[in-house]
């Protein structure tokens, strides 16, 4: 395992108040990390081995959710790739990637883990949100399945996106966001329209979740 060089080697938090409508202020806690990287090879890593990096790079995540909560932090925001890196081919991120459900389905993963199938960093990032009563924002690769007679379907049968999600305080998943606009990251497909994704808090309405290059 290696660690970024394009990140700092050490983690930088920083905690924002910003102005809402539904309380004078709020705090928001940014987050970014020297991420644990996989080794890179042209041949997929088994679905434990994934999971077993992703998890070293959530146990990093966990420390700062917990002190955010600590510190007054309505709110934390994860970076984009933090759980594994951005260096991938279609094939070689596949076993980490997660089927992520439509948020209308009300769905706590901590509570109700096996809902929709193989999910283990969704219950994680969803327990941590709910242990430490904080909203989490976190990056992680969504995959949904294609049938074969859709003319746009990939040829392993599955969309693979960039992927934003939101656990409120609950660990509920409140919303997900398919990054449109992507840059050098040939493992990801576009999704056939952009997203507004708005969700609701105890602090406010929140307008965007997007990731970077989105924003502009």
């Amino acid at each position: 395992m290696t660690t970024s060089s394009l990140q700092t080697s050490v983690a930088v938090f920083a905690l924002v108040a910003l102005h809402v409508s539904a309380l004078d202020t709020f705090i928001a806690a940014v987050y970014e990390h020297a991420v644990i990287l996989p080794e890179k090879t042209e041949t997929p890593v088994s679905q434990d081995n994934a999971l077993l990096l992703m998890n070293k790079n959530i146990d990093i995540l966990e420390k700062a959710i917990k002190q955010a909560a600590q510190q007054g932090a309505e709110i934390i925001v994860t970076p984009e790739d933090a759980l594994y890196g951005w260096s991938f081919t279609r094939e070689t991120i596949f076993p980490y990637l997660e089927d992520i459900p439509d948020p209308r389905v009300n769905w706590i993963p901590c509570q109700d883990p096996h809902k929709f199938g193989h999910t283990p960093v969704q219950v994680r990032l969803s327990c941590l949100a709910k242990d430490n009563s904080i909203y989490v924002l976190a990056n992680i690769g969504d995959k949904k399945p294609c049938k074969s007679n859709d003319p746009t379907c990939p040829s392993n049968g599955y969309y693979q996106y960039n992927t934003n999600v939101v656990y409120d305080k609950k660990g509920q998943l409140v919303a997900r966001y398919h990054k449109y606009h992507l840059y050098s990251e040939p493992q990801f497909d576009v999704p056939e329209k952009p997203e507004l994704v708005t969700f609701n808090t105890n602090f406010g309405n929140l307008d965007e979740c997007f990731a970077p290059f989105d924003s502009h």
